[in-house]
């Protein structure tokens, strides 16, 4: 006798699952493109792409749909689907949301140390913290929880770099060109961003060489962070075995989703740099962003300097990523940056010296 077996009601659900998740991107606009204010006579633009507007605040946010919508239709996430993922940060927050909008429940796995903030951001959207004491067993503690059954885990470090259509379909990088066209210099010189779980980069690279611009591509990494010692060393198991200080984009392993062979240079960054370009930028803009902004701004103001002294004009695109009032009792706070041990005196003057000359001094 032949056995037939009927997945047609799980396809409703699919359907209706992918339906939501159009339907929410749709209900709000693209995300702004700032212009940063530079003198005029540098003949250089700088363009902030700000996604501290999605609806949960950051850029973790495109993120999150990308992985949904890529378990999804790789049928591994259902209507009965409980979701893991090891984060305490940003993505936990985003998927946290998307879970909450399927109707699923979500767990995200994180450190006993995790800040209440976070944790009441990842709770507000209908998510669950699972603790753990060492930050090192939140891989294998999300593993263990999605062998369960009903249970996937997102693991975005494996599928942000696959997860993400880089030839379009309104990707981040079409985006910024889309709306860089109608600007002085539409064709960016640079565009630099931080690596995080190494989706973006990939995107916006891929997306560069897919499209034959002229633009290069530089990654900026903080202090302990596992990413431009693999680019240099071409390791892919390269590890500092630290955690880093700037939130969302130092890893302390290079990460499957990094693909260094589009990048066009690695920045490092020292954390105290980072969070004096957080602060400066938030002075100049009226708002506070997060230090993996400030990370991002002290590699674009190196490579503004680098064009001005060669007598280039164009322009340079950069992320900001979050906003700042999630680090007010870090990045912002002067005890928290004290007992880091972070001199923030030299990175700050060498800001103002940018502001008023143009030279950013290595």
């Amino acid at each position: 006798m032949t056995s037939i077996v009927d997945h047609s009601a799980s396809r409703v659900w699919v359907d209706n699952a992918v339906r939501l998740i159009d339907a929410d991107a749709q209900r709000s606009a693209d995300t702004h493109l700032l212009r940063y204010p530079l003198p005029s006579a540098w003949n250089v633009q700088l363009y902030l792409k700000d996604e501290s507007t999605h609806i949960t605040g950051s850029l973790k946010h495109r993120l999150a749909r990308s992985l949904f919508l890529y378990a999804i239709c790789n049928g591994w996430v259902t209507e009965n689907t409980t979701v893991i993922e090891a984060s305490s940060g940003s993505t936990a927050v985003s998927e946290a949301y998307f879970a909450g909008l399927l109707g699923l429940r979500f767990v995200a796995v994180m450190p006993r140390s995790t800040s209440p903030t976070k944790i009441e951001l990842i709770e507000s959207h209908g998510g669950s913290c699972h603790f753990v004491d060492d930050p090192a067993a939140m891989y294998t503690e999300a593993h263990r929880l999605a062998a369960e059954p009903d249970c996937h885990y997102m693991d975005q470090f494996t599928h942000a770099e696959r997860a993400t259509d880089w030839r379009g379909n309104n990707n981040i990088a079409e985006s910024i060109f889309h709306q860089l066209t109608k600007e002085e210099s539409p064709i960016p010189t640079w565009v630099v961003v931080g690596a995080g779980t190494g989706g973006t980069s990939a995107t916006i690279g891929r997306y560069i060489r897919y499209r034959r611009h002229a633009t290069r591509l530089a990654v900026v990494d903080p202090e302990n962070s596992a990413f431009i010692g693999g680019y240099e060393t071409g390791r892919a198991d390269f590890s500092t075995g630290k955690p880093s200080r700037i939130e969302g984009i130092g890893r302390p392993i290079v990460e499957p989703s990094f693909v260094g062979q589009v990048i066009d240079r690695m920045i490092a960054v020292p954390d105290a740099a980072s969070v004096a370009a957080a602060r400066h930028a938030s002075d100049v803009l009226g708002r506070r962003v997060g230090g993996s902004t400030g990370t991002n701004i002290w590699g674009a103001f190196g490579l503004i300097a680098e064009m001005i002294a060669a007598g280039q004009s164009g322009s340079v695109v950069t992320l900001l990523c979050d906003g700042g009032e999630r680090y007010a009792g870090t990045y912002f706070n002067d005890e928290w940056v004290a007992d880091q041990g972070m001199d923030l005196v030299g990175p700050a003057e060498k800001l103002r010296e940018f502001t008023r000359s143009g030279e950013f001094a290595v």
